[in-house]
């Protein structure tokens, strides 16, 4: 039995110009759902693709030394690591490489303008380490070197006109810290967001003497395991020799030590929940769409009661009605979706345009062909199986009744 015949298709489609403003209807509420779907997936796979890029290339066998509860790097003034409780850290085994780092708030002053951002202060030995754990690189100018005490390199964003300062700035300009003269000398490549892009960055000499009183008090930690060694393993027996170490009880210790992956998860498991909430909110707006496709083919089946009958009458089998019903209904709800693919696509464009344009270059929408012929599948099922009520209703009339319906 042949299933789908060309004459059933322009049967349906027939119907479907006939009801011009009802499918119109139809097909937009369709759009609007699928628009936001589109849209926030292609977010949110966009976030999930820059953390994995981010994990291959600063790599994860990072863990990382921060305050714990609600202080952050350069903020709680309760917590700190020595250099000696540094020195201890790099003996326990398992552990390759280790660096602490000075994080304070400072007053950058250039021109007429001043700014208030945070002050890294990082030991010159060991960037190319730092910088693989930040996945950052030289933009222009050149890195920090030993003997740099009046220079600072600058985070992106002091490149861009009126994102921090009126005026970019450039290798050679003159700036103030904390009112200390100081040389640009280069600027990292862009992060991704606003906080990161606008940090300064000292050697430690320069950060011990614009801040003596937290000299030898490091405020954040990083450092990489041994090769082959499990990460959170050695993040726990870190946090159970360091805790010993300061002569804190457990559960009452001032730090944490967290692995890279633990970041990622975390950050990936905020992204999912914010996504799988708007998401739950764009589908309502869907199950709005079947329901409204539902009532459109029941009115329909109500319209064309006596030509089923006539149908019927000259030969179509209940397969055939069924199949011109819900090819209607999937129709509509693949042209929704398809133009709703299309708005998204639109819509999340420019939303990441528009993020990047105010510093947040992390959240970069991506267009997978997958997700394109999803959205697209997803609609017409939406459509059809809103459709499949009223086509069984429809398959099943009998012609005698049917014709002499009124």
């Amino acid at each position: 039995m042949k299933l789908i015949k060309l004459d059933e298709i322009k049967y349906s489609l027939k119907n479907l110009k006939n009801r011009k403003l009802r499918s119109f209807l139809s097909v937009l509420s369709i759009l609007i759902g699928i628009t936001a779907v589109f849209a926030l997936v292609s977010f949110g796979m966009g976030i999930q693709a820059y953390m994995d890029e981010l994990g291959e290339q600063a790599g994860v066998d990072k863990l990382y030394v921060q305050p714990k509860g609600a202080g952050m790097p350069g903020m709680d003034e309760n917590f700190y690591l020595t250099q000696d409780d540094i020195d201890f850290v790099a003996k326990i085994k398992g552990v390759d490489d280790i660096t602490g780092m000075y994080f304070k708030s400072g007053e950058l002053r250039f021109r007429d303008q001043v700014k208030y951002y945070f002050v890294i202060g990082m030991d010159v030995k060991e960037l190319e380490f730092l910088m693989e754990g930040f996945n950052i690189d030289i933009e222009k100018g050149r890195d920090l070197k030993k003997g740099d005490m009046n220079k600072v390199v600058l985070g992106y964003n002091y490149l861009l006109e009126k994102r921090i300062f009126d005026k970019p700035l450039k290798v050679g300009d003159k700036v103030e810290l904390n009112g200390e003269d100081f040389e640009v000398v280069g600027f990292y490549s862009e992060v991704g967001n606003p906080a990161d892009d606008a940090q300064i960055y000292v050697t430690l000499e320069a950060f011990e003497e614009l801040y003596p009183e937290n000299a030898g008090q490091f405020s954040y930690v990083m450092l990489s395991a041994e090769k082959g060694v499990d990460t959170g393993e050695l993040a726990d027996k870190i946090t159970d020799k360091l805790r010993k170490f300061k002569d804190q009880e457990e559960g009452e210790e001032d730090f944490f030590v967290q692995t890279f992956e633990d970041i990622i998860e975390t950050f990936g498991s905020i992204i999912t929940i914010l996504n799988g909430i708007l998401i739950l909110i764009a589908l309502i707006s869907l199950i709005v769409a079947s329901v409204n496709i539902m009532n459109t083919m029941y009115t329909a089946v109500l319209e064309r009661t006596k030509e089923i009958g006539i149908m019927k009458a000259v030969g179509a089998r209940n397969s055939n009605i069924l199949f011109v019903f819900v090819f209607e209904s999937g129709f509509l709800g693949m042209v929704g979706g398809i133009l709703g693919v299309g708005l998204g696509f639109t819509v999340a464009s420019i939303g990441g345009a528009v993020a990047a344009g105010a510093g947040y270059s992390l959240l970069k929408p991506i267009f997978p062909w997958y997700l394109i012929i999803g959205c697209i599948l997803f609609s017409f099922l939406v459509g059809a199986l809103s459709g499949l009520m009223p086509a069984i209703r429809a398959s099943k009339q009998k012609p005698v009744d049917s014709l002499r319906y009124e």
